[in-house]
């Protein structure tokens, strides 16, 4: 088991080694909240979460003779980027195995810090049994992802950090993938300040831990299928599990589609970049309304390290969602003037034309007609609605595409 003595441990193991992350008031998500939200802002961390603190503790603990024989591990992402830089840092060789799906950038972040990358199977759980496979033949440290008390004692430091910095704090909401994170925060806070609640967070696409504390034991999901890669675990640790059902008050499930909400929520009024998984404790708060009310609560901002594709797919989604971007469709008289009129209206009504397509050839269109395609900048759903019904009392039947 893991006790609040190892988390003061490790907080000393790391001292020299890690940044002490911001833990900002935000006005915004306090309004939103009906709470006073402060923001633990781990994707600011060196490799870009949290999983710095749990690796490098644990590497910290290895022996002269562990050591020569360097480290392994299994990560989506993070926690591989965490090996990486930590082995290098301590003089050791590393090799990490990554789901042949994980984020390209995060691949390429991992072989920057020098590891060795082995990419295999399609989720975490594939990656850990090849890894398993390779320490037997190397003989090398395994470093679990998040089943291990090092590595649990290591992101614990994130209480301690936060009690330092807001000790009157009430409740505190955690990302949960395969446990470790939440592990070591809780058995933190409940051993300093036994009524701070600790709230854990999953996708609802990889609630094993969820479905676990439904049933009163370990169980493996079919699946684990969620943008937030960092936390798409079919099974939560041996170890983790124990500790949760011991030292977390409750544990809630939220949407992929909340989960991107929170993300650009994040970029948009914090100005904060946050990946699936970083992103997934402040959705809670803010789409699960009913859980804390005129609190202090702080939240994990667990990592920053989201694909650039990703972003730029949640970024134009969230804009038509909040009606600021829109395409539509229109099939108008093939004849000289028609197409600019029908622009003009556009301009008068204070839209912004980002594209355009204007096709003839369509066979599914009149001989005399043409169809065109819009794509529009605007204000707001409402903006939208009244540019539709200005086009149609001057005679456009159009439509959103």
């Amino acid at each position: 088991m893991v006790k609040l003595q190892d988390i003061w441990q490790a907080r000393e193991n790391l001292a020299d080694v890690i940044h002490q992350t911001r833990l900002d008031l935000s006005f915004t998500f306090s309004e939103l909240s009906g709470n006073e939200v402060y923001l633990k802002t781990e994707n600011l961390q060196k490799t870009g979460s949290f999983k710095i603190r749990g690796a490098y503790n644990k590497i910290a603990s290895l022996s002269p003779e562990e050591r020569k024989k360097g480290v392994i591990a299994a990560s989506a992402g993070n926690h591989a980027q965490g090996v990486a830089f930590g082995a290098t840092k301590a003089g050791i060789s590393s090799t990490i195995v990554m789901p042949e799906g994980a984020p390209l950038a995060k691949v390429i972040a991992t072989r920057g810090y020098g590891a060795e990358v082995v990419l295999h199977g399609a989720v975490y759980d594939d990656a850990f049994n090849k890894a398993l496979e390779l320490q037997k033949e190397t003989g090398a440290t395994f470093v679990h992802a998040f089943d291990d008390p090092e590595v649990i004692a290591g992101q614990g430091t994130i209480a301690l950090e936060i009690l330092d910095e807001l000790p009157d704090v009430d409740v505190v909401f955690v990302p949960i993938g395969g446990g470790g994170l939440i592990s070591g925060i809780a058995v933190a806070i409940k051993s300093v300040k036994p009524k701070v609640k600790v709230i854990g967070v999953e996708a609802e696409g990889a609630a094993c831990v969820f479905a676990s504390r439904q049933k009163g034991e370990i169980c493996t999901l079919a699946s684990a299928s969620t943008i937030a890669d960092g936390i798409a675990v079919k099974c939560p640790g041996t170890l983790t599990f124990e500790l949760i059902q011991e030292y977390v008050d409750d544990v809630v499930t939220v949407s992929d589609e909340e989960i991107a909400s929170t993300i650009l929520l994040l970029l948009e009024r914090a100005k904060l970049v946050a990946e699936g998984s970083g992103a997934a404790a402040l959705a809670a708060l803010l789409y699960r309304k009913n859980l804390v009310i005129n609190k202090k609560v702080a939240v994990i901002i667990s990592g920053g390290n989201i694909d650039v594709n990703i972003m730029s797919r949640i970024i134009e989604k969230g804009l038509v969602k909040t009606g600021r971007n829109v395409k539509l469709a229109t099939a108008m008289l093939d004849k000289p003037g028609n197409l600019q009129r029908f622009l003009s209206i556009i301009a008068e009504n204070k839209a912004n034309v980002i594209s355009i397509t204007h096709d003839r050839l369509d066979p599914n269109i009149p001989i005399d007609k043409a169809q065109v395609e819009v794509v529009l900048e605007t204000q707001s759903s409402e903006h939208i609605a009244r540019l539709i019904e200005i086009f149609k009392q001057q005679g456009y039947e159009v439509n959103i595409v």
